[in-house]
């Protein structure tokens, strides 16, 4: 049974609620590596202001398409359109390799489950938000100071270490680090892969109420990809359930989790419990 709700947003000046239209679409995503087929026909919208929980286990595709978003990966085929104000580029998977890389780094930021692939290690950690002001074509010292300064404090990085090198920091404070560099330039679209995963359990609930508190008060649009089902639990208004490639399930969270319709979704569910 498919759960998919269009979300419903409350208008700013009256009590009733409003259509939206949707920040990203992407539309019968397929991949295959060699013999193994990565992603099929998997759709996808997600809408402004909302977080999207993708769950799964290993190997379920749920990774492969957040790189897709992120332009990192081309599918075998599929459409990829995100709604930006002032701009139509069609489907993003015809840009250029640099036409991408632009477009990423303006509009879209990742936290990868990995903090090296994406941090410079031996860079300060400002330095590492730095570098995508200057990518988006930032060169003025002070302007990049200033913005690297203020996007780790909106992260809750300790400004007394924003000179500090990531190599030389804690598993949690890397991941600060890679959110402020995400949304350095307030970007329409934040993906995490994984953010929390190898974590001290302190650790990930202070990372998750730095993301939850960006939300809120940025109403930043995120796609959150995780195995941990009380991670999507605590975070997402709408979950995509995806095995062996494909969406099994989706729906708002709390029916999803509280009513599982598919016996993937049934497992996942009662195992957590």
């Amino acid at each position: 049974m498919n759960l998919d709700m269009t979300p419903m947003v409350p208008a700013l000046a009256a009590p009733r609620l409003m259509q939206v239209e949707p920040l990203l679409t992407m539309q019968a995503i397929s991949k295959s590596y060699g013999e193994v087929q990565a992603l099929r026909h998997v759709d996808v919208t997600v809408y402004p202001g909302e977080v999207l929980g993708i769950v799964g286990e290993s190997g379920s595709g749920k990774s492969t398409l957040l790189r897709m978003m992120n332009l990192e990966d081309t599918p075998d085929q599929g459409d990829y359109r995100l709604r930006l104000p002032d701009r139509d580029d069609g489907n993003l998977f015809d840009l250029t390799r640099y036409q991408r890389r632009m477009l990423c780094a303006r509009h879209v930021g990742i936290v990868y489950q990995n903090p090296h692939l994406g941090l410079l290690m031996r860079h300060s950690s400002s330095g590492n938000v730095a570098e995508r002001l200057l990518i988006a074509g930032e060169r003025s010292f002070e302007v990049l100071r200033s913005k690297a300064r203020e996007a780790l404090d909106a992260s809750e990085f300790p400004l007394s270490r924003m000179d500090a090198r990531p190599i030389e920091l804690s598993g949690g404070m890397q991941q600060r680090v890679q959110l402020a560099k995400a949304i350095a330039l307030e970007p329409a679209l934040l993906l995490l892969d994984e953010p929390t995963t190898g974590l001290d359990v302190s650790v990930q609930a202070l990372v998750l109420d730095t993301l939850k508190r960006l939300q809120r008060d940025r109403r930043i649009t995120m796609v959150l990809v995780s195995h941990d089902l009380g991670v999507i639990r605590t975070m997402a208004d709408r979950v995509m359930v995806m095995r062996h490639g494909e969406v099994v399930e989706q729906g708002l969270a709390d029916q999803v989790f509280q009513d599982p319709q598919h016996p993937y979704t049934q497992q996942l569910v009662h195992a957590k419990l």
